[in-house]
């Protein structure tokens, strides 16, 4: 079994509840309330800004050119075509690019960022890889299991979401992070396996917390 296949089971309990969350259902079968889906792209905005960061750490982490190549075409669907996208969808939904410029980071997202800056200005290329994958692959996942049910589509921003993390582009991306993962970390041993699994254990807590600080409209209690 590949490292990456025995973090996804390490954190298949936490998977599985991101999978279950009522915001998570209330995508794919077009109930979830549009406040709170209003809430969810205004925090994502903020969270891709500190993401973008995070990629191109990554990028000045690889030794190998094509890897950093890559890295920065992920940097640029990040910030060029995935921002761009949020953009259009918080215009349907009634939301100027200037309220999503002004967003503040809710609390979770400002500690869901921190990790992963940590990650990356700390950390080789294996540990941001492991700190980005919960969100990077798990999209994709997410998206997958909510397109392969009845009625997916019947709310067309929903629908927008759905069609946008199943692209063939988004799931070769995901797919190809999981695979250098596993590529950097052939052959390492216990402790090394430990750090990781706690790095990528972390953001898939942090996954789950994200959608749920967007079911209960999350905010500063002071």
């Amino acid at each position: 079994m590949s490292l990456f296949a025995r973090l996804q089971e390490a954190a298949a309990h936490i998977r599985h509840r991101v999978r279950a969350h009522p915001f998570v259902r209330g995508l794919g079968d077009g109930t979830l309330p549009e406040d709170r889906f209003r809430y969810y792209m205004r925090q994502d905005y903020v969270f891709l800004v500190r993401y973008g960061r995070v990629l191109a750490l990554a990028a000045a982490r690889a030794d190998d050119l094509s890897v950093a190549s890559r890295f920065a075409d992920l940097l640029n669907l990040t910030l060029n075509v995935e921002m761009d996208l949020h953009r259009q969808f918080a215009h349907k939904a009634g939301i100027s690019t200037e309220a999503l410029e002004a967003t503040e980071a809710a609390p979770t997202t400002l500690a869901y960022s921190n990790h992963l800056r940590v990650a990356g200005e700390t950390g080789d290329l294996a540990t941001i890889l492991a700190a980005i994958l919960p969100c990077a692959h798990g999209y994709w996942e997410v998206a997958e299991e909510l397109r392969a049910q009845d009625g997916w589509d019947g709310h067309p921003l929903y629908a927008d979401w759905i069609r946008m993390y199943t692209s063939d582009e988004y799931a070769a991306m995901a797919q190809w992070a999981a695979e250098l993962l596993d590529r950097l970390t052939t052959g390492i041993g216990p402790d090394r396996e430990a750090a990781l699994r706690e790095v990528f254990l972390q953001s898939q807590r942090y996954e789950y917390l994200f959608w749920d600080m967007s079911d209960r409209l999350e905010d500063w209690p002071v």
